[in-house]
């Protein structure tokens, strides 16, 4: 992938861009809302899997884990380089068409991990951790599809290279839709989750494998090219975060509302 650099305006950006940390899709805080959404709404049938297969983890719950395939880079880095690109797919040059040998290459994709990693976890016949594994990277999956930005630009590597200022602090336009606009709201998860509980369930999240990784992909892509989406300047302007954050919010409802219905699918009685 060719490095697609901005032209950035005379704000001291340069200087304040060389300590934004790699962003993430979501972040910690919206890949555990997204996990904890689904967690709402999960059979009795797929509780007890789930339960059996996080047996011994440090935190075995869905939000336990949802950052995982995220914190690869330091605990397993072979791991974490080979399934780099499972995190996103780039739709947005060609008006968001999604065509594998380009934009896959040997399914090295999130549309093409999300449905081989969820054929492993619904598979039984799989050995425990094979299966484990699969549902760590599941419950990652389904987050990074839905944030607009991991459908995007190849040229700006989803937004991180297009740079911003915001509340005063450097930061980039992937930055921004994975936590920006979230932590702005100064809520904790459990604040979080009761605000998207309030929103209505996702039609048609109905248990059905596998799952529509494209149509996801492409969703968020349409979000991701939208007018406005990318700001005409590299100062924030005032009134972006109150329009676009709702459609953020909406992604995580939307996200968590169909993990529920993969694993319920994946997990449920054979």
């Amino acid at each position: 992938m060719k490095q697609f650099r901005f032209r950035i305006a005379a704000l001291a950006l340069p200087l304040l861009a060389l300590h934004i940390p790699q962003a993430q899709a979501w972040g910690g805080q919206g890949h555990r809302l997204v996990a904890r959404v689904a967690d709402t709404e999960l059979t009795p049938q797929a509780r007890k899997q789930i339960a059996t297969l996080l047996a011994g983890e440090p935190t075995p719950t869905l939000a336990g884990i949802a950052s995982w395939a995220d914190e690869l880079r330091e605990h397993d880095p072979d791991l974490g380089k080979r399934t780099s690109p499972w995190h996103y797919v780039n739709l947005a040059e060609h008006d968001c068409a999604y065509d594998p040998p380009a934009d896959c290459p040997d399914g090295k994709c999130v549309i093409a991990a999300l449905n081989q990693q969820t054929a492993l976890l619904a598979d039984r016949s799989q050995p425990l951790d094979v299966r484990r594994q699969a549902l760590k990277f599941v419950v990652h999956l389904v987050g990074d599809i839905h944030q607009p930005m991991h459908a995007g630009y190849a040229r700006d590597k989803g937004g991180n290279d297009f740079q911003l200022q915001f509340n005063g602090k450097g930061t980039n336009l992937h930055s921004l839709w994975d936590s920006g606009m979230l932590y702005d709201r100064h809520l904790d998860d459990d604040a979080y989750l009761a605000e998207l509980l309030k929103r209505p369930p996702t039609p048609a999240a109905t248990p059905v494998l596998p799952p529509d990784a494209v149509g996801w992909a492409q969703a968020s892509c349409r979000v991701a090219i939208a007018p406005g989406v990318y700001p005409d300047t590299h100062v924030l302007p005032a009134g972006y975060v109150a329009q676009y954050r709702p459609l953020a919010e909406a992604a995580l409802r939307q996200a968590g509302d169909r993990l529920a219905a993969i694993l319920n699918a994946a997990l449920g009685t054979p």
